[in-house]
């Protein structure tokens, strides 16, 4: 009988902190740093977003990769954030992005790469594709071009704005 009851009590507290651990919520990726704005980058906000697509292929230690990643671009999450520009010519210019993952890789851009007044280039947060495939709730930096896929950050937790 005993036994009975401490497979059962065991049985019980399993259960309980299993369905605990899955219902604690996942942290969104912010926007901080030099915007007006914090932004949080929820499902709403990425799917109130027009969807970009994009087909890459770079290079690996293991060879050449290729996917389709869909996502938003992210230079409209910028401007949605507000750049803060100190005085002076091109200001914006000297703002980089430090986008880091959960993991702790992290990786540079400058923001000419991304305005469209200067490169444009269609830099994305995937929610969509890829190997193991990106969602709303773990987003994948992808930088179209890129010879080499080290800029492509897995599960982003944050872009600083600098």
């Amino acid at each position: 009988m005993r036994k009975a009851i401490v497979i059962a009590t065991t049985f019980f507290f399993a259960a309980l902190t299993h369905s605990a651990s899955r219902s604690e919520p996942t942290t969104a990726p912010v926007i901080l740093g030099a915007v007006q704005h914090r932004l949080v980058l929820d499902e709403m906000l990425l799917k109130s977003l027009p969807a970009v697509a994009v087909d890459v292929t770079f290079e690996t230690g293991e060879g050449k990769k290729s996917g389709r990643y869909t996502g938003v671009l992210l230079w409209p999450l910028i401007e949605r954030g507000g750049l803060v520009d100190e005085a002076g010519k091109n200001a914006s210019l000297r703002h980089t992005l430090l986008i880091t993952g959960r993991d702790g890789y992290a990786v540079a851009l400058a923001i000419g790469e991304l305005d469209p007044h200067y490169e444009g280039k269609s830099v994305i947060l995937a929610y969509a594709g890829g190997e193991p495939p990106a969602s709303t709730e773990e987003l994948r930096l992808v930088v179209p071009r890129d010879v080499h896929g080290g800029r492509s950050v897995r599960d982003v937790a944050t872009i600083e704005v600098r």
